[in-house]
C-alpha cells in the first residue's frame, strides 16, 4: 500500500512539473490583439462610438485620414469602455494613421487615439482620475486607475491605453 501511495506521489508531482513547464512555456493571456480597420469600426459604431477624418478617408498612410489598421483590441475596449463609463459622447479624430508622434506607447503601434473635446469627456475626466500635471510641450495629463493616461491637448484628448479599462 504504501508502494503505491508513493508511486501515485511521484506521479502526481511529475505531472504538476509537466503542467507547470507547459503553463511556462505557454503563450501569455495577454498577447495583443491586433484588429483590421474593419473590425473596429463594427465594434465602435455596435458601441455608439463616433469618429470621423479631416480627409473623409481610412488609409493609414495618410496623415489626413482616421485609421484603425493594426489598433489594438485594448484601445478598442478601452475606448468604449470610456464611452460606456462617461455616459458622453464620444468621437474619435484620430488612430493609427501616419503623421503623430513615434514610440513604443504611439498611435501607430496601437496603443492611442485622439478623441474630440466635448464638455462633457473633459469634465468626466477631470472629475475620475488623478491630476498627473502639465506635461511641458504635450498638455495636462490625468492618470487612470488603470495607468491608462488623458492628454489635453489643446484642441484634442490624446489618450495612452495600456490595457482596456478606463
Amino acid at each position: 500500500m504504501r508502494r503505491s501511495l508513493r508511486r501515485a506521489a511521484t506521479l502526481l508531482g511529475t505531472l504538476a512539473t509537466a503542467l507547470l513547464v507547459t503553463l511556462t512555456l505557454a503563450e501569455p493571456a495577454h498577447a495583443a490583439t491586433f484588429l483590421t480597420d474593419a473590425q473596429a469600426r463594427a465594434q465602435l459604431s455596435a458601441a455608439g462610438v463616433a469618429w470621423t477624418s479631416s480627409g473623409n478617408c481610412s488609409n493609414r498612410n495618410v496623415a489626413t485620414c482616421t485609421s484603425f489598421e493594426q489598433i489594438r483590441q485594448s484601445t478598442i475596449s478601452g475606448v468604449i469602455t470610456l464611452h460606456s463609463y462617461s455616459g458622453c459622447a464620444v468621437t474619435i479624430t484620430a488612430g493609427t494613421e501616419t503623421g503623430h508622434a513615434s514610440g513604443t506607447y504611439s498611435h501607430w503601434n496601437g496603443y492611442k487615439v485622439d478623441i474630440a473635446k466635448y464638455a462633457c469627456i473633459g469634465s468626466y475626466i477631470q472629475n475620475s482620475y488623478t491630476y498627473v500635471g502639465y506635461i511641458s510641450g504635450w498638455g495636462y495629463q490625468w492618470k487612470a486607475p488603470s495607468g491608462n493616461l488623458y492628454t489635453d491637448e489643446g484642441s484634442h484628448w490624446d489618450i495612452t491605453y495600456y490595457t482596456c479599462g478606463c
